[in-house]
């Protein structure tokens, strides 16, 4: 646009033309194009033939038109260019990867939608399959779905819905099918309902094509975590709120110690102090292990823990080594003995488990396959950093939520009935569903409360999610309470369905989430904080109605 023919721009908006004629403009006109910002050439409001921000007062804007005419924004926080890792000296702009990955979104909309006629698309999967056309109907990973359901006191509740699609299983599926006469698939079907058997374990952190992208699509953040952790003097708060919604594999070791307060900000302290708490981990066990030296009730802790232990992930090799199973022990006896107002509490096994394998990856390296890690091919120096860090990291994880393994676990109780509390209100349909049927809180929300949802959710979902957790500035205390009403309402759906307490029970205690993965901890977190953010204010909502 010349500066001699086209319009002046003016502070308020008003534009003078060349024939000295005036008219208002919502938009101020500049010289050049402003990010996020929409343009108005050929995007028109529907049904008016005007552009957007033309002063028309008719017809109702396309939310599509006016997404494609701010396609331009991007995060003023993230880096111009995004490094591909492996690949040396390559560097792609932002903008020309998200203006691919718009164009990608929009041909998977547009097969999905053209899936019942016209071509079908080269390389596809069978059609004539139930697999197949779930696929179809739905291509690329899942979607996430806000529905807003009025409930009958005039709350308007967002219902987060996440579609659990597994494509890579749907498509092994489909190829089976296809390459046998079905004995294969029938086979990988029951060896599949074998390995989950066993009600709301967790599973072994799988180091699958589609976890591992997740490190390439971190690279910026990986950066940002590095200029943190390298300052001289750490900055907590600013780590916190970068580890809120997740933290890179390669970062997490050092960040869950920083986190859970095991490690002081000072960089040139860190080692130091690691060097004598993993020594004085070491005493602990000299001093109070040794069986000769432990009294009656001493024994009987142990008693109960070595008969807890080898129960913990029965379907996974790695748990089953003797080496680990001891490396268990030890942990939960320091931990019970240190602690004698709790001592040690059945479920308390289940939250070693994160720690330790967050830290045998850091041993290990980031790229090695855990399902087929053995713990005799470690040094013991290893072993024994593991072990420590490992206690050390759950002792101060569990100082917030001791009041959970005391004596009657009053702890528990009460935040049971605060969940029930906060269910009434949020969704009064959803807790006369269950009032209706004879379900009890304590009966499916006790488990989720005790370990923490690690037997809800995958391994690798349960790492995810204690990101937040660590990362929660008040203590993860009252957020997890947040995070277990949003899982209860994400299945509300399926659990309105059930009409019986035998069907309810059977869903709450085996809820299906083994195809989960990190997006979806995300959208349960970003819900909890909404709810959180709603009614943890609001003093009256968790006080026992009279």
């Amino acid at each position: 646009m010349s500066s001699s023919s086209a319009s002046a721009s003016t502070a308020g908006g008003t534009t003078t033309s060349a024939d000295g004629s005036t008219s208002s403009s919502f938009w101020r006109n500049n010289s050049r194009t402003i990010p996020g910002r929409p343009t108005t050439v050929g995007v028109n409001r529907i049904g008016s033939g005007r552009p957007i921000g033309s002063g028309s007062s008719g017809g109702s804007s396309s939310f599509q038109d006016y997404q494609d005419s701010v396609s331009d924004a991007w995060d003023l926080g993230d880096d111009e260019f995004c490094i591909i890792s492996g690949v040396v000296d390559t560097r792609i702009s932002k903008r020309a990867s998200q203006t691919a990955a718009l164009n990608v979104i929009k041909t998977h909309k547009s097969g999905a939608a053209g899936s019942g006629g016209g071509a079908k698309p080269q390389n596809s999967v069978r059609s004539d399959t139930p697999e197949s056309s779930g696929a179809a109907t739905s291509a690329g990973s899942g979607r996430v779905v806000a529905e807003h359901l009025a409930d009958e006191g005039s709350h308007v509740t967002a219902v987060m819905r996440i579609e659990n699609l597994d494509i890579q299983t749907q498509q092994q599926q489909g190829q089976q099918q296809q390459s046998s006469d079905g004995m294969g698939y029938v086979n990988d079907q029951r060896l599949r309902q074998r390995f989950h058997a066993y009600p709301g374990r967790p599973q072994l952190l799988k180091l699958s094509s589609n976890v591992a992208s997740k490190d390439v699509e971190c690279e910026s953040k990986y950066e940002k975590f590095s200029n943190i952790l390298e300052a001289p003097l750490l900055n907590l708060i600013a780590l916190k709120e970068l580890s809120w919604s997740g933290v890179p594999r390669k970062m997490r070791a050092v960040t869950w110690r920083l986190l859970s307060g095991y490690l002081p900000t000072s960089l040139e302290r860190r080692q130091t102090v690691l060097e004598r708490k993993r020594v004085d981990y070491q005493k602990l066990v000299q001093q109070y292990f040794d069986a000769d030296r432990r009294d009656e009730s001493q024994q009987d802790t142990y008693r109960q823990i070595h008969i807890d232990v080898p129960r913990m992930n029965p379907h996974v090799a790695l748990f089953q080594q003797k080496l680990v199973q001891e490396m268990f022990e030890r942990i939960l006896f320091i931990w019970a003995i240190r602690h004698p107002a709790s001592g040690y509490v059945q479920g308390i096994n289940d939250l070693v488990t994160p720690f330790f394998i967050v830290f045998l990856q850091e041993a290990v390296g980031a790229d090695k396959d855990l399902e087929q890690c053995q713990l005799g091919d470690l040094s013991i120096e290893q072993r024994d950093i593991i072990e420590s860090d490992s206690f050390w990291c759950l002792s101060k994880f569990l100082d917030c939520i001791q009041d959970n393994y005391i004596f009657a676990q009053l702890g528990i109780q009460a935040k049971v009935n605060q969940l029930k509390e906060l269910i009434q209100r949020i969704d009064g349909t959803l807790h006369r569903h269950l009032q209706l049927h004879g379900v009890d809180y304590l009966q499916f929300s006790f488990r989720w409360m005790n370990n923490l949802l690690t037997r809800e959710l995958p391994l690798y979902c349960t790492i995810r999610l204690w990101d937040t957790y660590l990362a929660e500035s008040d203590g993860f205390a009252v957020f997890q309470l947040y995070v277990c009403a949003a899982f209860l309402l994400h299945w509300r759906d399926q659990l309105l369905q059930e009409k019986d307490f035998q069907g309810l029970m059977l869903l709450l205690q085996n809820l299906p989430t083994h195809n989960w993965m990190d997006s979806h901890i995300g959208v349960l977190v970003a819900e909890a904080f909404r709810l959180k953010f709603t009614y943890a204010d609001a003093p009256k909502h968790l006080e026992a109605k009279s």
